[in-house]
Parts: structure tokens; sequence; C-alpha cells
């Protein structure tokens, strides 16, 4: 591929990428609009060159050269609840008690796949995809912005592949994912609670003295407001993945597939911005010095899941087919999040997550309706990672989940068809009730010490077009 394209491929991918995570944890839950009809139950299928994401050996049932071009657009809606959130003084942080805008009213998302035969055994394509992105902005003045103000992440995937056949009833698949990521969190610093602290140990009268000897205004203490923090990381990321395709005969195949993890150290900056806690700026860079909190280099360093996939496809009749499929994930891969502070005497922000591997059951149908129409159908429960409403971060709100979806492949010509896909998805209730372990007036860590309480409830809708054409 052109280095030229390659740039613009990566470009329009991590545009459109800026999503709520639709399936378990931050992955996204659709990477093909024809699998998305089917609720991702036909890694057996290899019905077109998308199967280069759930099984590469599926790539020697695909003649000529094929070409896939999809969007699927994510529409969600979340509410937040508050019910008691908390400063590290166990005081109430005030603030906003719901939120129901946190989340973007609708994007999208691209995926594009390429396949060519090369000979009787031998097929190669190439896959661009997103496999993880999330986008929260909540109020910069609600009930847990401490723990969390905005967060974004973004990753796109260039998955090279290749498939051997070794006869009628074996295949074998190997790909390579170059996978690019960058993030991007911002939460409040509660310096009206580390005020109330320095005042209730004596250190609050020195804060005075000092602010007044510089010539700015200590009575601005007592209305003092929040500060903001937002550190930012991008990294590429390097694995594979592995497929095998067993066709005991021409209606009934079996396949498993393996999706390595992708270790990845997001470097960039971490950015204090003292200027909204009062309208002095002498008192604001006092209380910043106080705090120990300078801009700097920062470092999180985290390795994607692995995910080991066995499903099944059979063809009951020249109308019927059936599917299925089982996916493990190894999201306890995915534990605490340490954020590093570089080249300062700051110690590490730790988000804890400590989150369990998960387990994805799918099943699905497809239905011949004539010639030039074929349905889909299919059904989902995708778990969540989080383990317990203690380890439920703002960050990542996630809930068991069901999803019901429905497709189309609609023959346009000989050559071209279209693929259209709609899914529903119902998370269960997201009650939290995380404490963050450090607090402002600590030397060893960084954090607020506040604990988030309060439900989340979400509800999201998928919808996939894509464009497929045989050469």
């Amino acid at each position: 591929m052109h280095p030229k394209y390659l740039s613009l491929i990566v470009a329009l991918a991590l545009g459109a990428a800026s999503l709520d995570a639709a399936a378990s944890g931050y992955r996204f839950g659709s990477q093909s609009v024809s699998a998305q009809g089917s609720a991702e139950s036909n890694g057996a299928e290899a019905a077109d060159a998308s199967t280069i994401f759930a099984n590469p050996a599926g790539l020697s049932r695909l003649e000529g050269r094929q070409f896939m071009g999809g969007i699927t657009a994510l529409v969600p809606h979340s509410t937040y609840q508050d019910s008691g959130s908390t400063r590290f003084t166990r005081t109430p942080t005030g603030g906003k008690a719901s939120q129901d805008d946190y989340a973007p009213s609708a994007v999208a998302a691209p995926s594009l796949y390429y396949s060519q035969k090369i000979d009787e055994r031998w097929s190669a394509g190439v896959g661009v995809f997103v496999p993880y992105g999330t986008k929260l902005d909540y109020d910069w003045d609600w009930s847990g912005r401490y723990a969390l103000t905005n967060i974004k992440l973004e990753a796109v995937t260039i998955n090279p592949s290749v498939s051997f056949k070794v006869d009628e009833h074996h295949a074998f698949g190997f790909g390579v994912d170059a996978e690019f990521m960058k993030a991007r969190l911002g939460q409040g610093v509660d310096v009206p609670g580390t005020i109330a602290a320095a005042q209730a140990t004596g250190t609050g009268a020195m804060l005075a003295r000092q602010i007044a000897a510089l010539g700015g205004n200590p009575a601005l203490l007592a209305r003092a407001g929040d500060a903001h923090a937002g550190v930012e990381g991008k990294d590429w990321g390097y694995g594979f993945n592995l497929g095998y395709l067993y066709s005991p005969n021409e209606s009934t195949r079996f396949g498993i597939a393996y999706r390595s993890s992708i270790k990845h150290e997001l470097k960039g900056g971490a950015v204090w911005d003292f200027s909204t806690v009062t309208t002095d700026p002498v008192v604001n860079q006092v209380l910043q010095a106080a705090a120990h909190r300078s801009n700097s280099a920062a470092r999180v360093e985290l390795r994607t899941p692995e995910t080991l996939s066995i499903n099944a496809f059979h063809q009951f009749d020249a109308k019927w087919a059936g599917m299925a499929d089982v996916t493990w994930s190894r999201t306890s891969r995915m534990e605490n999040i340490d954020i590093q502070f570089i080249g300062t005497t700051e110690g590490d922000e730790t988000i804890r997550q400590q989150w369990k591997n998960t387990v994805r059951v799918s099943l699905g149908a497809n239905y011949k309706l004539n010639e030039n129409v074929t349905l889909r159908g299919g059904i989902a429960h995708d778990d969540a990672p989080v383990r317990s409403d203690t380890l439920r971060h703002a960050a990542l709100p996630d809930a068991d989940r069901m999803q019901l979806s429905f497709g189309a492949n609609w023959k346009l010509t000989p050559n071209s068809s279209l693929d259209l896909a709609y899914s529903y998805l119902d998370f269960k209730d997201a009650n939290g009730n995380y404490t963050n372990n450090c607090n402002p007036t600590a030397t060893s860590c960084t954090g607020n010490g506040e604990t988030t309480r309060g439900t989340w409830k979400t509800h999201m809708q998928l919808l996939g077009l894509a464009y497929n054409y045989k050469f």
C-alpha cells in the first residue's frame, strides 16, 4: 500500500472513531457491516473480505479480488444519576447530580477490506478497522468531576493477512496487526477540598501569609474553585492473528480464530490548569506550587486483551443458514491504568480497573429471500469486564448487555452489492461506588481521593452500510 494512501486511511479512521464503546470494555462492537447483521456470529461463514478480521483462514473461500468499504454509525443514549458522591474529606462534591448529554449524539467508524486469490492454495488481503474507541464529555461541574471530566480513546488497526488452503477440508490463516492508538483524559482538581484540609491541619494560615507576601489576596481562598488536569498520549503497537477453518462438507464449517494482545506505551504530556481557581493569578500560582502540580511529559503503559473465538456455520437448505460464535477475551490484561508524570516529583495517578475475563455468545441466521436479497438476524450476550460497583469508574461505566441485530445483503449487479445492518444494545443499569485511593494532600501519589457514587443507564443503536465489489 502506497504510504500516502496509508496515511490518509489512518487519518480518516481516527477522525471517525470518536465513539462510546459498544462492546465489552473499550472494544468497538462492529468491524464489519455484514457481521453486524448477524450479531457477529458469522466468523465461520467467510462470505466476504471482512473475514480478514473474523478469521483470516476464510480468505481461502473467496474468489478473484474483492473489496468491502463500510461505515457504522453509533447512536447512544446514556444518563447518570448521582447518589452521594463525596470529596476526600467525605463532604459532598456538589455540582450537577444528573447527566444526560455526556455521550456523543451520533458518531461513525469506517472499515475497509480487500482480498485477492493468488492461486489455488494461497490468498491474501488487508483490512483497516477500528478495534477500540470511546468518547465521554461530562460537564466540568458534574458531581463526579474529580474522577473524570472527559475521555477520548481512538485506535485504528491495519491488518495484512494471508491464507493457505491445505485441501478441500482444511485452511489456515495468518495476519499481522499494526495498531495506532491515542488517548486523552481530563479531570477536575479538588482545590477547595485541599484548602479545607490545609486549614484543618493549620497550614492554611501559612498559605495565606505566602499569598499576601507576593501581593495576592488571601481572602479569595474562601471562594476558590476547581483546577483542571489533562493528560494525552499516543503510540504504535504490533501483534498478530491466526485462523483455522475446517469444512467437513460444502454446507458446514467450523472455525477457530485468535488475535494477540498488543502492548502500547502511550507517550505525551500532562497539563495542569489552575487559572480557573480564583480571579487572582498570585493565589492560583501559590496553590499550584503548594499542590506540587507542574506541566510535564507523561506515559501510560497498557496491553490490549487477546481474544479466542470458536464458531460454526451450516447451510440447512437453499434458503436457510445458521451460525454461532463464542469469543473469550482476556480483558484481565487491562488491570490498573497508571499515569506516570515524567521528570517531576509527582507520584503516579492510578485508575483501578482490575478487570475480569469475559465471554461473548452470539447466534445468527441467514435467509435467502430471492436471488438478489439475503436477510440476516442475530442475538448476542456480552459480559462486562467490571468486577464490582467499587471498581466501576466514570471512564468506563460498563455493564453486561444484550444485542439484537438485523441485516440484509442486496445484490445490485452480478459483481456488486450493498450490506445493511441495524443493532439495538440494551445495557444493564451500572451502579458505581468508586473511591480513589489517593488524595491531593499526598506526595507519593496523584489523585483527588473522591468517591463517585451513582447509576449509569445506557442503550444504543448501530446503523451500518457497506459496499462490496468483486473484480
